[in-house]
């Protein structure tokens, strides 16, 4: 388990229509019109990476100093404070590396209890512990607190899983705490609040007044408090909660999951919602909030192993002194070490917006982000008791622009008949005025008792047509069946900028809770309009038959390579039984296996870990390339298993829920060599694989 969240993870034909969408203008004549379009043959030798652009730097620790990092403030001083999960609090100086100097460290305060936040505010500072919120104090001057207070103390049962995060300020000097639930019965991961205010987000006054503000929490790790003053945080996938995502909170809000409610009916509780209000169910949760008042839906949801999996910090940019970002906001995923970029607009005066991909490849899960003095970013990462994608435990890193702008998407809005995307360059009108380099799917997840949720509901949103803007930085989007409460994928094809770079990122995930009122972008207006009568022509002729059998979950290929049941041919059985399982950390509790060429294997995988995992044998040197196309299927993964469609995959399992087994039975590779067996759950493959050798 860990400090953030944990987590579990239909068949539609329509989602093989996005690809036909994206690819088509390349390989078959459409019928766009649009006045002088002329034909544009992409550069596709131009390759573009995450680290083009913002560089990961290691913030080196002395020895014997553990940074599992909790919480982030930096001093009017410059320097840097660390709280840890250990209970220490550091301040570093110099941690920008000025002049190539290592920083230096000084113990500020020890002795707490699992600090998971930290706020510098008139001379102290404040952190959350699992049991109070606590002020810290260096009266005499020289660098090491010698007043620790106690602002205000709540119940702890002593479960391992209340966490407390925090806190935040409000403009007016109140502190925003938010607890984490317990688990425990009938399931392990049925989450219990076994004392009053887990669940719960807490206002906290400096003079040590508490009052409930709202309730339906899980695993809440991330807590801001944004420019306009608002209170935004993170919630990840589990019990009631599909997937994670970044919700606003007002008082009395009902944020999903009813462990909470066992509190509700408490005189200082602003919360009416009630357990007997919450139905299980396999419909989605806005179907809920229509019937009961105080549900609150998501701002944005965050989808589940698409973009993450334990949603933490959230970062606000004031300005573009990181990119061309005013305004949007850095949100961390422990599991996947890496950090998502978020943007809110408000329709109907409620929060929604769009998660772009920003950044991948930290040490270890991504838990605490904050800006320093010199407009780097800060992130502080741990992965004790739940395990990340990062090669390491824990750490400090910093995150710098090198000043080049990438190619972006930079924000996604609704309008009253589809979307406006806007670029960070101007586009090349020639390729983006094709309306097939754009796909619209929508989906949802189920709001139910049981942990997470599939996607359900999955629809295409037929792009009818587009308008390019004059300066080529925006691209409006009409679209079909575009459908409130939902998940929009809007996902681009080969797009490149006027000066023919390509995007870093094609794909963006819009949460449409309302669709604004307005004036409908008038057809004489459309720079192109797509002929979908025309594309199915083309598809009914087999045009593009090809790419449907490749994109296929149940074609022979893939069929071949996870076979469940014994061949009947193997009258005398397997020559050799293998039972792998796995162990904390991403690993497979077996580093290196050997078989004889030709021999016929019986592996049975046993996933006895807390995450979703599978197995796949690929060709000797493949296990990076099929791990990262893997992370790409979008959509397409939970029905593939995560399996890519790459001639290196040999051999796989399906993916397995904790606690679940399955057994594949498969001839060993004829030329000896040294394969590998890893896992493709997005991001795993980095860490989770081992050697088999074939003799």
């Amino acid at each position: 388990m860990n400090v953030v969240s944990d987590h579990c993870s239909n068949k539609n034909d329509k989602l093989f229509l996005i690809t036909l969408f994206l690819f088509s203008y390349f390989l078959f004549p459409l019928s766009v019109t649009a006045a002088g379009l002329m034909p544009v043959q992409a550069d596709t030798t131009i390759t573009v990476n995450e680290s083009d652009y913002y560089i990961i730097r290691n913030v080196p620790a002395p020895d014997g100093v553990i940074l599992e990092v909790g919480g982030l403030a930096l001093k009017p001083n410059g320097k840097l404070a660390v709280a840890t999960r250990r209970g220490e609090i550091w301040s570093i100086g110099n941690p920008s590396l000025e002049n190539g100097q290592a920083p230096y460290y000084t113990k500020f305060a020890e002795g707490l209890y699992e600090t998971l936040g930290l706020q510098y505010r008139d001379g102290s500072l404040y952190t959350a512990q699992r049991g109070e919120l606590t002020k810290l104090t260096d009266t005499s001057g020289d660098g090491v607190a010698d007043l620790y207070e106690r602002v205000y103390a709540w119940p702890i049962s002593g479960h391992y899983h209340e966490y407390t995060f925090g806190p935040a300020f409000l403009p007016g000097g109140e502190m925003v705490v938010t607890g984490n639930v317990a688990f425990g019965s009938p399931r392990w991961w049925e989450a219990e609040s076994r004392v009053p205010w887990r669940g719960w987000a807490m206002i906290i006054s400096p003079d040590g007044e508490m009052r409930p503000f709202a309730a339906g929490m899980r695993s809440p790790a991330g807590i801001a408090v944004n420019s306009r003053g608002d209170i935004l945080y993170t919630e990840n996938e589990g019990d009631w909660m599909g997937s994670g995502f970044l919700a606003h909170v007002e008082e009395g809000d009902f944020h999903g999951n009813p462990a909470g409610l066992d509190w509700a009916h408490l005189p200082e509780s602003p919360v009416n919602v009630r357990r007997d209000d919450i139905i299980d169910s396999e419909n989605p949760m806005y179907e809920t909030a229509e019937r009961v008042p105080g549900v609150k839906l998501p701002a944005v949801w965050i989808p589940h192993t698409i973009m993450g999996i334990s949603t933490s910090d959230i970062l606000e940019a004031t300005d573009n002194t990181f990119g061309p970002y005013k305004g949007h906001y850095f949100v961390g995923d422990q599991g996947h070490a890496l950090i998502n970029r978020l943007v809110l607009e408000k329709v109907n005066n409620q929060y929604q917006g769009v998660v772009f991909p920003f950044r991948r490849g930290f040490a270890s899960g991504v838990l605490r982000m904050i800006w320093g003095e010199d407009g780097a970013m800060y992130v502080g990462m741990t992965d004790r008791g739940w395990s990340s994608t990062g090669e390491r435990g824990y750490g400090l890193q910093r995150l710098e622009w090198n000043g080049n702008v990438p190619f972006e998407m930079r924000n996604v809005t609704a309008k009253p008949d589809g979307f406006e995307i806007e670029f960070t360059k101007p586009v090349h009108k020639d390729i983006a005025s094709n309306p097939a380099l754009y796909g619209v799917t929508s989906f949802i997840y189920m709001y139910r008792y049981n942990y997470g949720s599939p996607i359900i509901r999955q629809e295409t949103s037929p792009v009818k047509g587009l308008k390019v803007s004059e300066d080529g930085y925006r691209v409006r989007l009409v679209v079909d069946n575009m459908r409130e409460k939902y998940i929009h994928e809007i996902k681009l094809g080969a797009i490149r900028s006027a000066d023919g770079i390509p995007l870093l990122h094609d794909t963006g995930y819009y949460t449409l809770n309302y669709i604004p009122e307005g004036s409908a972008l008038p057809e004489n207006e459309w720079t192109a309009s797509f002929d979908h009568h025309a594309h199915a022509a083309h598809q009914a002729a087999g045009a593009v038959d090809e790419i449907v059998h490749r994109e296929r979950a149940d074609s022979p290929a893939r069929i071949a390579g996870r076979v469940t049941a014994m061949p009947e041919s193997w009258t005398d059985g397997p020559d050799r039984t293998i039972r792998l399982s796995t162990q904390p950390g991403l690993r497979f509790d077996i580093e290196t296996l050997e078989v004889n060429a030709g021999s016929r294997i019986q592996l049975v995988f046993n996933n006895d870990d807390d995450m979703q995992h599978n197995v796949v044998i690929v060709n000797p040197g493949t296990a990076d390339q099929v791990g990262e196309e893997a992370m790409l299927l979008g959509l397409q993964g939970p029905e593939r298993d995560y399996i890519p469609d790459n001639e290196n995959v040999l051999y796989f399992t399906s993916v397995l829920s904790p606690g679940t087994a399955e057994t594949i039975y498969f001839t060993a590779p004829e030329v000896p060599g040294e394969y590998t067996y890893v896992c493709t759950f997005p991001g795993h493959h980095i860490i989770m694989r081992g050697k088999l050798i074939v003799n």
